[in-house]
């Protein structure tokens, strides 16, 4: 069940109701009744209970697991490890079988969501391990939630399981204002997704598509309009994900705050997939000793968490290579402790260069695809096609514009190309994003017909909506 359908917005709809009516009835009505809401979307999800089963069987090998880690039970080791063990291989038979045998073995469609609910498994077990989060008995409906709950199931943010299960604690409840936040959220996301990442992604399978013929301007084109799309695509994700869960009294992580204003690479990923960078850090980066053992020993800790998140995103060498570059370039960056004299401008120029030019190896489809497109936009010939390019790219609306404008229909696909980035570049470039804005969040007549009009702009464009980029990871 894709978020941008309308079965979904009906499925939000009638969930909203759902947790305002058991809300009367206490904490745990809403937890059940959120529970069985998220079995549903996930089983809708997965398409058939066969698919579902890797991850019925995982839920239960982490609940019996962490009814054995209480402090000072005999085997908490073996146990933590056995059960690590059996996620860490689900994900590698489902995720990697065909990349490690070269093709050889595939198990088949991953479960929905398969590599956020792995990393989330992971960390409560840790957590339950070390002593930080114990998990009750009794919770055993608000596990299953914490694992499945829907807006967050198919792409995360991934949960910490202290920020999540005290807030069943008491009873879940959206006023007016969650509500007004959420549909706000809900509606940005959304428009971010429809109306400017799809759009995008055109346009950047349009210039590949121009292959040897690709010239220098449309390669550059093509490598900042995928950083757009990714970011607009996942980072929308995130917004509806977040203002489905203020519109059932449940407040979702930050998982994005404004990274392209980053002046580093890591501090890029301190503002990128935040989620994700908490997991590594405390989960990997720390119990490998962190930045404690001295410099070098710190930048092969950063290697190595950062070839594992390269894994994660995707089996293939252009997600290795992807990773690498940013474990070296954070390593670089701790080798390099004047650069923090440099300009702001400069530092903030270096990094969304580098980064840019890093998305090129987690798009291709292989190195030498990569290699292709970095000589083009090294190398390539003058010129920008612009018909070619914006083939596809919001018809609907370009149609509109000849219409409006019959005495400039040559420039029309300049001006949809225009469009699209400048309004790309400046929702990206907000110094404060949809997420933060929603926290504080005033409802208003400006921004009620505002996101009126950009969430009926989106249903309409529903029909030729692409799944969303993370949703393959």
């Amino acid at each position: 069940m894709s978020f941008q359908s309308l079965e979904f917005l009906v499925f939000l709809a009638v969930s909203a109701a759902v947790c305002r009516l058991l809300s009367r009835r206490g904490g745990r009505a809403v937890t059940a009744g959120l529970t069985l809401l998220s079995l549903f979307f996930y089983w809708r999800g997965c398409g058939s209970l066969m698919l579902m089963t890797p991850i019925l069987l995982s839920l239960c090998v982490t609940w019996c697991a962490v009814r054995s880690l209480r402090p000072g039970q005999w085997g908490r080791k073996l146990t933590f490890a056995l059960a690590a063990a059996w996620h860490i291989a689900v994900l590698l038979v489902y995720k990697y079988a065909a990349f490690f045998s070269g093709g050889q073995v595939s198990a088949g469609p991953a479960p929905l969501g398969l590599s956020f609910f792995t990393f989330q498994q992971l960390w409560l077990l840790k957590e339950v391990y070390t002593g930080a989060f114990t998990l009750r008995r009794d919770q055993g409906l608000a596990y299953v939630l914490f694992s499945l709950f829907f807006p967050t199931a198919a792409s995360g943010p991934i949960w910490n399981p202290r920020e999540f299960f005290p807030q069943l604690e008491t009873v879940p409840r959206a006023d007016g204002t969650d509500f007004a936040a959420g549909l706000f959220a809900i509606s940005l996301g959304t428009a971010k997704k429809v109306l400017l990442a799809d759009p995008l992604g055109t346009v950047v399978s349009n210039g590949w598509a121009l292959g040897e013929g690709l010239t220098a301007p449309a390669a550059w084109l093509v490598i900042l309009g995928y950083s757009l799309q990714l970011y607009l695509d996942f980072s929308g994700y995130c917004d509806i994900a977040s203002g489905c869960g203020r519109l059932l009294g449940i407040r979702v992580p930050v998982n994005f705050d404004s990274p392209y204003r980053a002046l580093s690479v890591g501090e890029f990923w301190k503002r990128w997939h935040m989620t994700l960078t908490a997991f590594l850090r405390q989960c990997v980066y720390i119990p490998l000793g962190g930045g404690r053992r001295g410099v070098r020993r710190t930048c092969v800790n950063i290697l190595i968490v950062y070839l594992i998140s390269g894994l994660w995103h995707g089996a293939g060498w252009t997600f290795v290579v992807w990773g690498l570059l940013h474990g070296l370039a954070q390593a670089a960056e701790r080798l390099w402790p004047g650069r923090e004299r440099l300009p702001k401008s400069l530092r903030w120029a270096m990094t969304f260069l580098f980064v840019n030019l890093a998305w090129v190896f987690f798009q291709a489809p292989s190195l030498a695809a990569a290699g292709t497109l970095l000589r083009a936009a090294a190398f390539g010939g003058g010129g920008l096609p612009l018909e070619q390019l914006a083939a596809g790219a919001l018809d609907s609306e370009a149609t509109a514009l000849r219409t409006l404008l019959p005495f400039a229909a040559g420039a029309v696909p300049g001006l949809v190309l225009a469009a699209l980035f400048a309004i790309g570049l400046a929702a990206s470039l907000r110094r404060r994003s949809v997420i933060r804005r929603m926290e504080d969040f005033r409802p208003s007549a400006g921004s009620a017909a505002l996101c009126g009009v950009l969430l009926a702009w989106s249903v309409l464009s529903f029909s030729s909506t692409a799944a969303f980029i993370y949703s393959n990871f």
